[in-house]
């Protein structure tokens, strides 16, 4: 790991005119990840985190196998000689930010190809999260670059129809959310071995067993290109690989089949359209094969009655 001058400069004046002492800002940590792979969508997409206000950041860029390039001036850096996947890139940023005095408040994270369309989003953000003390977890509503497109699977819920509407969530959209640093901690990150794909249902039952809840926030927008998670050669075999896992590290023992079911029938009716039907199998057989060097920490019954009255049973 390598550092950089020191954590970005407060986004907020905390001495008003006059001397007159004031609350400090809520301290939000943000890890990004980088591969160098999009140096203007990064310029772009860090240029809005620097503009937000009503909070104080600190930034970590995380090189997943390489030297970060796009790096905000203060921001610490974090070089890893590998590719470690999207969860386990985080996870290192999380802990260099952890390093540092004071504690923050929040974790947010964030894909460097995202942008706020506001200076306030982010402060919005948590303030939503101070008025749901109960939510381990926060997320705006994600849409396109025309701030209106929301693809169905960034929504994370069963029904969603209309991604504008609040309410308790499931599940999350990894590419922004807010997160506790406390609850964060305490249920142990992102799970590294999924490497791309589901991180977000794994850490999300982490969290409902822990006795929080998670927060959508839709009337908060965040902008994303509208690009598909089938584009990636690996998303077939590494979509239906990390199903058994999160199932099998999750679930009581009698809700893994009735899981793996329902979701086996749906990866068969979605390949008769888009395809992946070979590499998808391949993927739900290595996750069978490897289940067992999982950590197996599965929900108690009354988190998943919970799941299920929140509109998510935990089979689907």
């Amino acid at each position: 790991m390598t550092g950089g001058p020191g954590p970005t400069q407060p986004l907020a004046d905390t001495n008003p005119p006059g001397g007159q002492s004031q609350v400090p800002p809520p301290l939000v940590d943000v890890v990004l990840l980088t591969m160098n792979d999009r140096p203007e969508e990064e310029r772009a997409s860090q240029a809005t985190l620097l503009a937000q206000r009503g909070v104080e950041v600190r930034i970590c860029v995380v090189g997943n196998g390489c030297t970060p390039d796009v790096v905000p001036a203060g921001a610490l850096t974090v070089v890893l000689p590998e590719n470690l996947g999207i969860p386990g890139g985080r996870n290192e940023g999380a802990l260099a930010l952890a390093e540092l005095d004071p504690p923050a408040d929040y974790l947010f994270f964030m894909d460097n190809d995202a942008s706020f369309p506001g200076p306030d989003v982010l402060a919005r953000l948590v303030a939503e999260a101070g008025q749901h003390p109960e939510a381990g977890y926060v997320q705006p509503r994600l849409t396109g670059p025309d701030d209106t497109t929301t693809p169905r699977r960034w929504v994370p819920r069963l029904r969603a129809g209309d991604p504008g509407r609040p309410g308790t969530v499931t599940s999350m959209t990894e590419g922004v959310v807010l997160v506790r640093r406390t609850v964060f901690d305490q249920v142990g990150g992102w799970c590294e071995g999924l490497f791309l794909y589901h991180e977000g249902f794994d850490l999300s039952y982490r969290i409902w067993s822990q006795g929080y809840s998670g927060w959508y926030a839709g009337g908060l927008r965040m902008h994303h290109p509208l690009s598909s998670p089938s584009r990636h050669a690996l998303f077939f075999r590494l979509a239906a690989r990390n199903r058994v896992w999160v199932a099998y590290r999750n679930l009581p023992g009698p809700l893994i089949p009735v899981y793996l079911a329902a979701w086996t029938t749906a990866t068969a009716l979605r390949a008769v359209r888009g395809g992946g039907a070979r590499e998808s199998w391949q993927g739900f057989r290595e996750g069978w094969a490897g289940r067992h060097e999982q950590d197996r920490r599965p929900m108690s019954w009354r988190t998943a009655w919970r799941l299920t009255i929140a509109g998510r049973p935990p089979v689907l």
